[in-house]
């Protein structure tokens, strides 16, 4: 049966200065390099071998991804990356303060933004500092201007049936090296947490989850490969 390991990225310089990154493109802290090659060590450890990883156009992903595949030593592992394992884009909070923005707006406004489920963010406005519509990235994609979880998961799914879930089920290992969210998009539909419990999934940093599947693809047991780090998990469906 196949195995399935989630590998959220190594702390980024933003996660450390507490800013809403989303599709802001900043690379690891020391520490993240770190923990992206611990996680390597863990994988090898596990004796997990992917067929191919998958990651976004993130550089806080892609080296996340290719750092614990070095440290692995599984560097010929092929990679595939795309804009929909991105991170949830933030909208008009991208690039602020999350204390300053609470104070600003009211922490239980930031509260709604950050956790609902399907509330977002204002929207981006056009032309600023991160108007990504231009990145030649996303240029004639229908890129989005803010994002709930909902809508991220809206984007993920499509491609996790089309792209990813085919190779799981040839039997082939998978590695997915991606974001907070587009994580926590994927443990949603494999688990099928209500929404209402979605938001409080926490993936931690650079620590691997491991997923066992049956051939349909449910979930017949997960844990972190760092018990240490673990954070709660949802039951099997």
């Amino acid at each position: 049966m196949p195995r399935l390991i989630l590998l959220r990225h190594g702390q980024s310089q933003w996660n450390l200065e507490n800013r809403f990154t989303g599709w802001v493109d900043v690379d690891l802290t020391e520490e993240g390099e770190a923990q992206a090659r611990r996680g390597g060590e863990l994988i090898a450890e596990a004796g997990f071998r992917p067929a191919v990883m998958f990651t976004s156009v993130l550089k806080r992903a892609r080296r996340t991804g290719a750092l614990a595949l070095q440290s692995a030593g599984l560097k010929e592992v092929p990679t595939v990356e795309d804009w929909r394992l991105n991170e949830r884009h933030y909208g008009g909070l991208t690039g602020l303060n999350k204390a300053e923005t609470a104070a600003r707006h009211g922490e239980d406004q930031v509260l709604v933004w950050r956790r609902s489920y399907d509330v977002p963010p204002p929207p981006l406005a056009p032309g600023g500092e991160y108007d990504f519509t231009a990145d030649p990235r996303y240029v004639g994609k229908d890129i989005p201007d803010t994002e709930s979880l909902k809508t991220t998961l809206d984007r993920v799914q499509p491609y996790w049936d089309a792209e990813i879930a085919p190779r799981l089920k040839a039997g082939e290992d998978v590695l997915i090296a991606a974001h907070g969210n587009s994580l926590r998009a994927i443990v949603k539909l494999l688990f099928a947490v209500p929404d209402d419990r979605i938001v409080g999934v926490e993936i931690p940093t650079g620590n691997p989850l491991e997923i066992d599947l049956d051939a349909d693809l449910k979930p017949t047991g997960a844990r972190y490969l760092d018990e240490g780090r673990a954070e709660s998990l949802p039951p099997l469906p």
